[in-house]
């Protein structure tokens, strides 16, 4: 049986890493979105509003999916209604595909907040919970739209048989525009705007991150996980961490980000200089840059998602992950997150997004 792929949020850092290397294994791809990109040659688009029962039947009507991969979200004022849309988002998916019995598996991408917490209480005293994360840890005692999620999948899976796979990325390093969690581009902006304006690249988290053990997660890295679980019979039915495989410290990777654009590098110096508030006067600085350099993005909240990237930088433990579980059952797949980062640098370069 040809497998066909539904990939949900087909337009962000993941669903558009993990498209591609559908369509390069061969894989009928679908790619749903509100806004569907055409960039992905071979990505057959499905434009469809989850919340909108109507909208997903006129949009799926034809399609008979084998595979699905959620990988978007939608954020909300408060966590309880992060839960009840992002949820229903899920269940209004799978409702809609539960007659047609094509469905083999679901695999679904949350992420760490598992562990620390959704936004409301991220990383604070009481949810610090011990490193390196591992998949065996509890939920956490509090409301958290991961949990939720994950809930509409198993709900789905008992009634209508298919296998399911939980995908737990550390921060998800690649190239998406209008994204609203992108770390590795906003601080290629932030970089660009600092030599722009002769300005010192600050470090601006807290000193746990700056002298503490952390990984990321290539976006390629990601969709190969994502793919091997989906197709991998000891994996089925199992939630996964998945990182690059390496550790670093900030204040080794940040000198080395700064070394590549030619700034001054400022380290942790005892106080925290969030980039919300050293980016909230650059949209006019930006527009500037994108002037002069040709450049395709002229609005600064198209790349860059500071409020996000201090959340991470700002941790008041280190973050890591433990990747032992899938490292067993035979996803041996690694990336060195030095070259993790050049290489999307490089991307944006190539694309014109930074100068």
């Amino acid at each position: 049986m040809k497998n066909i792929a539904l990939v949900v949020g087909a337009t962000g850092i993941t669903g558009s890493a993990l498209s591609q290397q559908l369509i390069n294994k061969g894989w009928t791809t679908y790619g749903l979105a509100r806004n569907p990109s055409k960039d992905i040659t071979g990505l057959q688009p499905v434009v469809a509003n989850l919340l909108d029962l109507d909208s997903l039947k006129l949009a799926l009507q034809d399609i008979t999916p084998t595979h699905i991969y959620i990988t978007t979200w939608m954020r909300q004022d408060s966590e309880l209604e992060n839960i009840r849309v992002n949820s229903l988002m899920i269940r209004n998916l799978l409702d809609v595909l539960s007659s047609k019995k094509s469905v083999q598996h679901v695999a679904l991408v949350t992420g760490l907040k598992h562990y620390l917490g959704p936004f409301e209480a991220y990383a604070k005293e009481g949810f610090l919970p011990e490193t390196p994360f591992r998949e065996e840890q509890p939920r956490l005692d509090i409301d958290n739209f991961y949990y939720a999620q994950e809930d509409e999948v198993y709900a789905a899976a008992a009634r209508d048989g298919f296998t399911w796979s939980i995908h737990r990325p550390h921060t998800v390093i690649g190239k998406a525009v209008g994204n609203l969690m992108n770390l590795g581009t906003t601080l290629a902006v932030y970089a660009s705007i600092c030599k722009a304006i002769g300005k010192p690249f600050q470090w601006p988290g807290s000193e746990a991150q700056w002298n503490g053990l952390s990984d990321v997660t290539d976006a390629e890295v990601l969709a190969a996980h994502l793919i091997w679980a989906s197709t991998t019979e000891q994996a089925f039915n199992e939630a996964f961490n998945v990182v690059n495989g390496d550790f670093f410290r900030w204040k080794w990777l940040w000198k080395k980000i700064g070394d590549s654009f030619g700034l001054e590098v400022k380290g942790y110096d005892g106080t925290m200089h969030p980039l919300e508030q050293q980016m909230q006067q650059d949209s006019e600085v930006w527009k500037k840059i994108a002037t002069d350099n040709g450049l395709k993005a002229m609005d600064l909240n198209q790349l860059a998602s500071p409020w996000h990237t201090d959340l991470d930088l700002g941790r008041p433990i280190e973050v890591n992950t433990d990747m032992s579980k899938s490292r067993k059952l035979g996803f041996l797949v690694f990336k060195n997150t030095e070259d993790c980062f050049y290489e999307l640098f490089a991307k944006l370069r190539s694309e014109r997004l930074i100068p």
